[in-house]
């Protein structure tokens, strides 16, 4: 035989060969297809699954930018009041100060007007014992002087009494 022909016998045998491997590669494509299709199914199924999740973290996330924009504007009020606060307390401080140090002149006035006070109520004493003593002094002295002259009336009356 030729070897380009085939016979009848081989001919069937290689069409059953081509129509069992054309089956069978079929079926392969069938089986690859369906495999593929449920692997489709189940990467949509995990697409939809992250995006549900993303949009849930997306609104999460919204709800924390939200969340820390008010933490931020209540920190830079809170600042604010804080500062205000703080220049009140110093102006208080410095007034309290200020309060302060008047007082202590003022008591360090008072205490220089009692010393000057007292030393002029030591003199003041001083003095009045000086004229106290000065005046019983005179005062002895005329009472002397006084008896003296009594003396002398009462010696004139003598005789005066004795002449008559």
């Amino acid at each position: 035989m030729s070897s380009g022909m085939c016979s009848r016998r081989q001919k069937g045998f290689l069409q059953t060969g081509v129509c069992v491997l054309a089956v069978a590669f079929l079926s392969g494509g069938m089986y690859l297809y369906g495999q593929l299709q449920n692997k489709v199914k189940s990467l949509e199924s995990m697409s939809l699954k992250f995006r549900q999740q993303q949009e849930a973290l997306s609104a999460q996330l919204q709800v924390v930018y939200e969340h820390r924009s008010r933490l931020e504007r209540s920190l830079q009020k809170e600042r604010g009041e804080h500062k205000k606060t703080k220049e009140d307390f110093l102006v208080y401080k410095l007034e309290a100060q200020e309060a302060l140090n008047k007082e202590k002149n003022q008591h360090e006035d008072l205490k220089r007007q009692l010393q000057e006070l007292r030393s002029q109520h030591a003199t003041l004493q001083l003095s009045h014992q000086q004229v106290q003593e000065e005046s019983s002094h005179k005062e002895a002295l005329l009472r002397k002087k006084h008896e003296h002259e009594l003396k002398n009336m009462q010696g004139i009356i003598q005789v005066v009494l004795i002449y008559k």
